[in-house]
């Protein structure tokens, strides 16, 4: 049986990314466990893994790889380096019409490639099998508090991108020393649940949000709320999540109490443009507004919270904003104003862990239906492009593609 040959990308994307589909220890586990692959690793210098870590554990490491039928890298792939007539799987950012890859999609349409979309990989539930969601919620925590230490000046944590892994996260969480706050987590997905992951971490108390709402204490405290705790139907029928999925212009937000009580709210949320906003900036103005620092991790700019006027970087995570100017102000510190946090490639500051949970997923969830039958669609259905053209899950984009929208 001839093996289907797989290549691990060097990342080309500017700002570069440290992490990888597959780290060394998975890419061993994945030709254990699929002997009709083989497997090449393209070097890299800028990869959290280094090239000999995977040589360490026998694997082939080469820098053309043209060969492969293959190609499994992370972020969107630079136009000059996609090779015709291969199979790509990566994050393509193209499928919401982002203007900012039109160019790529073209390319790859042009170039006769099959995009396989890891956004789009679900199982027939419509959930998503590979993610990097619960190492934005850590590491946005994690630079939350790091924000707060900087701005209270109680204490003083290293960049969570100079922490060589997990482990060193959490010697440093060992530093973390909070005033009787109140921190409020949006969002009950992975992306939340690695947020309260580092809370429970470094035993901060959580309560109920009505005891949040209604209590006092003498501890730091937080809590974590679902859309049914921050909207409701304008109908006053009672909350329905699917409905509410369905139809979010229907709803209107009730967020504005905890406004009043919040120090740090750490936003973990999925948000639906069309859904009711959190707060409006005449909120944020309010002299009962009580919200210090936010920490963005959603990073929906311009959407449901006013102060993310942009997304922030790795290099510079934070910045102020000013709610009688609706504006960013370069002294992120200022405790007249609102610290905001809101880096979009927040699980790029804790690559190797990342990537480790990302590969399992790849080889557990996805692979086999990619190295054997896809019974299930999953393969189908995460496929952008194929022979040239959209796939019919994705005629959505031809308009797009062609420039008239």
């Amino acid at each position: 049986m001839e093996k289907i040959k797989v290549g691990i990308l060097r990342e080309t994307k500017t700002p570069p990314d440290r992490r990888v589909a597959i780290p060394p220890k998975q890419a061993v586990r994945l030709l254990e466990k699929y002997p009709n692959v083989e497997l090449f690793v393209q070097s890299s210098e800028l990869r959290a893994y280094k090239d000999e870590e995977y040589k360490e554990l026998g694997l082939e490491l080469v820098d053309d790889i043209s060969h492969c039928d293959v190609l499994v890298g992370v972020k969107e792939v630079d136009i000059p380096a996609l090779i015709p007539d291969k199979t790509y799987m990566f994050f393509s950012h193209t499928a919401k019409k982002q203007p900012y890859n039109r160019e790529l999609l073209r390319a790859i349409l042009k170039k006769n490639i099959r995009l396989i979309d890891y956004e789009y990989l679900t199982d027939i539930h419509g959930i998503r099998l590979v993610a990097f969601g619960r190492w934005a919620g850590i590491v946005g925590t994690y630079n939350g508090l790091l924000g707060y230490g900087l701005r209270s000046g109680r204490y003083t944590l290293r960049r969570a991108h100079e922490c060589h892994d997990m482990d060193e996260f959490f010697e440093e969480l060992a530093k973390v020393d909070l005033p009787n706050i109140k921190l409020l987590i949006t969002g009950g997905g992975r992306v939340a649940h690695g947020a309260m992951e580092v809370l429970e971490h470094i035993k901060i108390k959580k309560v109920s949000p009505q005891d949040f709402l209604s209590k006092e204490y003498d501890v730091p405290v937080y809590t974590q709320i679902d859309p049914w705790h921050y909207t409701r139907r304008k109908d006053g029928d009672v909350f329905d999540l699917e409905h509410f999925i369905k139809h979010p212009t229907e709803y209107e937000s009730t967020f504005l109490p905890y406004t009043k009580v919040t120090n740090m709210l750490i936003a973990c949320h999925f948000w639906d443009p069309n859904s009711p906003k959190f707060m409006t900036p005449e909120d944020m103005r309010a002299s009962d507004f009580k919200i210090e620092l936010i920490a963005d991790v959603s990073c929906d700019v311009n959407g449901p919270i006013p102060s993310t006027v942009r997304a922030s970087t790795i290099a510079e995570p934070f910045y102020a904003y000013n709610p009688k100017t609706e504006k960013e102000v370069s002294d992120p510190f200022n405790k007249e104003l609102i610290t905001v946090m809101a880096v979009d490639n927040l699980p790029g500051e804790a690559p190797r862990n990342a990537s480790i949970d990302f590969g399992n997923d790849l080889i557990d969830k996805v692979f086999p239906s990619l190295f054997g039958e896809d019974k299930d669609k999953i393969i189908k259905r995460a496929t952008i492009a194929k022979k040239g053209k959209l796939t019919k899950y994705f005629k959505y984009l031809q308009d797009y593609v062609d420039g008239k929208e």
